[in-house]
């Protein structure tokens, strides 16, 4: 028996969402701790501002490496719906960051830790979120 995974060529597209995901990762975590370190705001405020950034770039990313989903001419729309849906793996996610900051120092000295940990619980919603709804074809087929 096959598993959801393997059905429909969705493990290679699976890996590259995961492939985007670490890219990010780098994005997000970076991002944030510029906005900590140098920029003397609190995690929380610049997680939001980080998470929003990691978005952008793993929409582009997605949208040219993992999914084929539309012609050149209906990002707009794309963009939005990508940031709405995955607001629910992104909720998750900040969720968790918060809740690990809050409870752990060593998180709070290194806030790469809660961003891992938020993107891990994301992960799952974010995927099919995107799969299903945002980079769905103009066709009503699938992508990827």
């Amino acid at each position: 028996m096959k598993t959801l995974l393997q059905e429909d060529r969705l493990l290679p597209v699976f890996v590259r969402f995961c492939l985007v995901g670490g890219v990010g990762f780098v994005a997000d975590a970076g991002s944030l701790q510029l906005l900590v370190s140098p920029g003397g705001l609190s995690p929380y405020a610049s997680r939001v501002l980080s998470y929003l950034f990691a978005a952008t770039v793993t929409w582009r990313l997605n949208r040219s490496f993992t999914f084929t989903a539309c012609s050149n001419d209906c990002w707009q729309g794309q963009w939005l719906r990508y940031v709405a849906v995955n607001a629910i793996g992104g909720g998750m996610n900040y969720g968790i960051f918060a809740l690990a900051v809050f409870l752990s120092g060593l998180v709070r000295h290194h806030l790469y830790l809660g961003v891992a940990a938020g993107s891990a619980v994301g992960l799952a919603v974010n995927f099919a979120a995107s799969r299903f709804w945002v980079f769905r074809r103009v066709d009503g087929g699938l992508s990827g």
